[in-house]
């Protein structure tokens, strides 16, 4: 990919599963998390540690009831977009309307704190106009995902719950193999803050 290519974090999802074991007030975003470098950290700002330098257009997806997850986003040099939807589809729609004019999207989830840098990097250093690059982790499809300018259309057409998934099917998808469990590792219950 010779263009700039941008990340969309998305972080507007409100982590029932999470929510039903710790209580309504608290938001997994903001739980601490041991990285896989060792250091303490919200589970967001772990997320946002770990992109690439290299992706200078950042954008963060959230609702306006996070101020703190804002905070972070700002600090980490993300424009932050408000939507009143937490579906996935909106959030990813959301965010790439938010910066269209680029050669692509690399889509990562605000609840996947133990994804290896060196794999967002082999996802991103590949994005083509016209693919889909995914990381596979034992056989598995993991997080985050790329996609390339051919798909700004039908990703800003995107709404609900469901996610960029469905363009799969009718895509050139390259399975990029990673020795990283973190791109299958999201936080849906407290009990996934530690890496094992």
């Amino acid at each position: 990919m010779s263009g700039p290519v941008g990340v969309i974090v998305l972080a507007a999802g409100q982590g029932s599963r999470f929510r039903a074991v710790t209580g309504v007030e608290k938001d997994k975003l903001l739980a601490d998390c041991v990285g896989r470098d060792g250091a303490v950290r919200s589970v967001i700002e772990q997320v946002l540690v770990n992109l690439p330098a290299s992706l200078e257009r950042r954008v963060l997806v959230t609702t306006e009831d996070r101020p703190q997850v804002i905070r972070m986003a700002k600090a980490y040099g993300c424009e932050t977009v408000l939507i009143k939807s937490t579906g996935m589809g909106d959030s990813i729609a959301a965010g790439v309307a938010a910066c269209p004019q680029l050669d692509g999207w690399l889509v990562v989830l605000g609840d996947m704190p133990f994804i290896l840098p060196s794999s967002i990097e082999r996802i991103v250093e590949g994005i083509a106009v016209d693919t889909i690059r995914v990381p596979v982790q034992d056989g598995e499809f993991g997080h985050p995902v790329g996609f390339g300018r051919s798909f700004g259309v039908r990703l800003m057409a995107l709404s609900g719950d469901r996610g960029a998934k469905l363009l799969f099917a009718s895509a050139k998808v390259v399975e990029v193999v990673v020795d990283d469990p973190g791109v299958l590792w999201d936080v849906d219950v407290p009990a996934a803050l530690g890496f094992r």
